[in-house]
């Protein structure tokens, strides 16, 4: 369906231009002396709202038909899942956190490896190096700003718990994951997909040159979420019909609105939560908030793993 191909393409190059224009950020502000933490944080928090309703139309795709008793069964064990990750990050910090880091690595690459896969197959194309570009493209910007040289101000703005969450291996994960990105750089060359070498290459820029909170905001909002909902709107009813009638725009729309109202719910869940537990809004929002936002990661995982793997094979 050539709409669908439309939009993807279209999402794959806005996404790239905001990687570029975060890196041009992140080395103007190096120039003048770097950006404050306060505005890092801002940025993220706005990075989370963006990217918040891509995971939210699960239960959409998963169980099209809203007024039965598998709805009622599946909200009720995906937002147990949930709660217990809560609990479970809450109550052990930084083990949490290490699992949180390996789980979104493995999640975002193999999302990023599925999303090219379905272009490709709408191209009559096939030649991705998929395991190889996935290792690179998911743990690139997930690793090596949580280890460089900013990371502690960066977790200190989050939770000083996690400074350190590293511990010996923090300089190894640096260089490792540096060599691992060249390496994949070159393979996707040898392999003639420039298109993934130049993805790859800018994950890598980004996050060597950008300060990791405002590296996060632009990966996760402009990147991760922006290519996810492209491949949602190939699931989702609405934009399937809307794909159907060459409707490009709408099927995007249709795919982000859907997912809208999760946004107001996970705030206020949030904020709510925050209160309970006595933490302070002004200062513990942004932990409490990636806490909420890591637990949903859990089930969201194991639902769009179905997905990934059809567009992988």
């Amino acid at each position: 369906m050539q709409s669908q191909l439309t939009l993807l393409n279209r999402l794959r190059l806005i996404s790239r231009l905001a990687i570029l224009f975060g890196i041009s950020v992140g080395v103007f502000h190096l120039l003048v002396g770097g950006i404050s933490i306060e505005v890092q944080v801002l940025l993220a928090l706005l990075a989370l709202a963006v990217g918040i309703p891509h995971g939210a139309v699960d239960h959409l795709v998963t169980v099209p038909k809203m007024a039965s008793l598998r709805m009622v069964i599946f909200l009720s064990v995906y937002l147990a899942a949930v709660g217990l990750a809560i609990w479970f990050i809450l109550s052990a910090n930084l083990l949490g956190f290490q699992l949180v880091v390996l789980m979104s690595a493995i999640h975002f690459g193999i999302g990023d490896a599925a999303f090219i896969s379905e272009i490709d197959s709408r191209n009559q194309r096939n030649s991705l190096p998929k395991i190889p570009y996935a290792i690179a493209a998911g743990f690139t910007p997930v690793m090596i700003p949580l280890v460089n040289q900013q990371s502690s101000e960066a977790l200190a703005a989050v939770n000083p718990a996690l400074i350190g969450w590293a511990g010996a291996l923090e300089s190894w994960l640096y260089f490792g994951m540096i060599g691992i990105a060249l390496a994949s750089i070159i393979w996707m060359a040898v392999a003639k997909r420039a298109d993934a070498a130049f993805d790859i290459s800018l994950l890598l820029a980004i996050s060597l040159f950008t300060p990791p909170l405002v590296a996060f905001a632009f990966y996760f909002g402009l990147w991760h979420a922006l290519r996810h909902t492209g491949r949602l709107s190939l699931e989702l009813p609405a934009s399937v019909k809307a794909h159907t009638s060459n409707l490009t725009g709408k099927a995007f729309w249709s795919s982000v609105n859907a997912g809208v109202p999760a946004l107001v719910l996970v705030v206020a869940f949030t904020i709510g939560l925050a209160v309970t537990i006595g933490l302070n809004l002004s200062t513990e929002f942004l932990w409490i908030l990636l806490v909420v936002i890591w637990a949903l990661t859990v089930p969201h995982m194991a639902l769009t793993a179905r997905l990934d793997m059809r567009a992988l094979k």
